[in-house]
């Protein structure tokens, strides 16, 4: 990797801020002053240091948001705020992107990460990994609509959804409810409730795989994972689809 591409991803700078860096000489590689900004260089073997101080090289960063209504799951837009604007530039300069989407009016658990890899096994339809929701419903929330979405609903468009844990927290002339579903489609939680004739007035999530929403986290703020959550994602492996 170039010694200027490898600075300027982990935050210290534009590619030519960096060039203006090494021409001053305050970078070094393996004890040795680096002017030349095409200098390739191995972050995981070689040692950089700059201004004195050891660059601590990472590839990825793994971001947990909680994501506020108002805000797009996308990298850019001409028109909305997306939930990269929601972040630092120590953040963004990794260019993370959201695994997969909550819409606009969903708050909630969202995941961010440059980790191409980890994000494809997560989104893969063949993978079936769970997402929970909370949501209020306009209306009651019976045995029959739980008994309904455990057999899978068909949405308007005849589409037959796969089978989803409904638990219902609370019921009355609107119903707290928590769903765990293994699909993502568009608007899904949302067409199953239009599906058994109520309507969600309010959704979140708050988990997704073995990720668990962080409860001290405020609407649109984020943290980065810990290794630990990090680690169990890696290693999570649900039940492929038969």
């Amino acid at each position: 990797m170039r010694i200027d591409k490898l600075l300027s991803n982990i935050g210290y700078g534009s590619r030519k801020e960096v060039k203006k860096i090494l021409k001053n000489g305050q970078v070094t590689v393996n004890g040795t002053i680096v002017k030349d900004a095409k200098f390739h260089v191995d972050p995981l073997v070689d040692s950089v240091y700059l201004f004195g101080e050891k660059v601590q090289y990472r590839e990825f960063i793994y971001l947990m948001m909680n994501k506020p209504a108002g805000v797009i799951s996308a990298t850019e837009d001409d028109r909305d705020e997306t939930v990269i604007d929601l972040l630092n530039d120590d953040e963004a300069v990794f260019s993370p992107f959201p695994v997969g989407r909550l819409d606009k009016d969903t708050e909630g658990l969202l995941l961010l990460t440059n980790d191409g890899k980890l994000a494809h096994q997560l989104l893969s339809p063949k993978k079936n990994v769970p997402k929970t929701y909370f949501a209020i419903i306009n209306s009651h929330v019976t045995e029959d609509d739980a008994a309904a979405f455990a057999k899978g609903v068909t949405l308007d468009d005849g589409y037959e959804t796969k089978p989803g844990k409904l638990n219902i927290l609370k019921s009355g002339e609107y119903s707290d409810i928590e769903l765990t579903i293994t699909e993502g489609k568009f608007h899904q939680v949302k067409r199953m409730f239009e599906a058994v004739g109520k309507k969600v007035v309010y959704l979140k999530r708050i988990s997704m795989g073995p990720l668990l929403l962080d409860d001290s986290l405020g609407n649109g703020e984020y943290r980065e994972l810990t290794e630990e959550e990090v680690q169990q994602l890696k290693e999570f492996s649900p039940n492929e689809e038969r």
